[in-house]
């Protein structure tokens, strides 16, 4: 009996640490990049999915943006063709184009009916809805990897009419140009400028590492917390390398345009998203503008 109170009162004591954090996020607008090895386990999927679902009903105004890169690499070989990539950029020629775009929206609803199921609206969308995402041709290194594009705009109408009438919105990386042309974005920027554009008060990336580490070898080496300008003597110093670069520069970039902290979390841990919004301790990299940013 004892130890069944314990259980309770240490379920209390939790509920009672994320007071504070609900009342300083209410209504406050966090954007999720959703991507890597929570997406391909049915199991971490519920389990984001179900945080999500939970930051709503407490009070935030989630927007999802998600990738789709091993769905889209598996249906790319299906057809007999082999995925390239250039700078961690895929080669998109026009095939792979009609493919990723029909994988991703498969994604994207498959996450609208795992919302829905736990009671609460969502709505699928591509950076095309609405004019959401407008792009002009990317370029790698001077490289012409076909239809990927660099965000070049951001139309949030489309997410504030969402929001406002209650709706979780959820984004796949599908831009416009100028030519109306249909291009393929790196969900990490897409994340970034849309959090960006919306003002949002945090925005998460679900990656597949615990975080940031100034020696990735040396695991007391764990960074928990950094500012921008440390992240930038991190970049400058050569401590940062592979695909952590180009996610680390967006992460400051969002923190400079607004957005008021950027949280680097490991996906494969069960409601990390959680763990890291309602708890003192986090369980991820948090980025800041400076030492006083809360």
């Amino acid at each position: 009996m004892e130890k069944d109170m314990q259980q309770v009162l240490q379920k209390a004591e939790v509920l009672i640490e994320a007071l504070p954090y609900i009342q300083k996020f209410n209504r406050k607008i966090i954007v999720v990049k959703y991507g890597g090895s929570a997406m391909s386990n049915e199991e971490l999927q519920k389990n984001v999915i179900k945080d999500v679902t939970l930051l709503k009903l407490v009070g935030f105004k989630p927007i999802i943006v998600h990738g789709g890169g091993k769905e889209i690499s598996r249906w790319v070989g299906k057809v007999g063709k082999e995925a390239k990539f250039v700078n961690g950029l895929r080669v998109t020629d026009d095939e792979t184009m009609e493919i990723a775009e029909m994988v991703l929206g498969k994604v994207n609803k498959q996450l609208v009916s795992m919302v829905q199921e736990l009671g609460v609206k969502a709505v699928g969308l591509s950076g095309k809805d609405g004019g959401l995402l407008k792009v002009q041709k990317k370029y790698s290194d001077g490289q012409d990897i076909g239809f990927v594009g660099d965000i070049t705009g951001v139309d949030p109408k489309v997410l504030y009419d969402l929001l406002e009438k209650d709706f979780l919105p959820i984004v796949s990386p599908i831009g416009l140009d100028d030519h109306f042309q249909t291009y393929n974005i790196n969900a990490d920027d897409a994340a970034c400028a849309v959090a960006k554009a919306v003002g949002a008060d945090k925005l998460v990336f679900l990656t597949d590492i615990e975080g940031l580490y100034k020696d990735i070898n040396d695991k007391s080496s764990f960074i928990s917390r950094l500012t921008t300008d440390q992240a930038d003597e991190l970049i400058g110093g050569g401590f940062i390398g592979g695909g952590m670069l180009p996610k680390l520069s967006n992460c400051t970039s969002a923190v400079r345009n607004g957005v008021n902290r950027v949280h680097i979390l490991d996906g494969r841990i069960p409601h990390c998203l959680l763990l890291e919004i309602f708890t003192d301790k986090g369980v991820g990299t948090a980025i800041i503008a400076d030492e006083d940013g809360e």
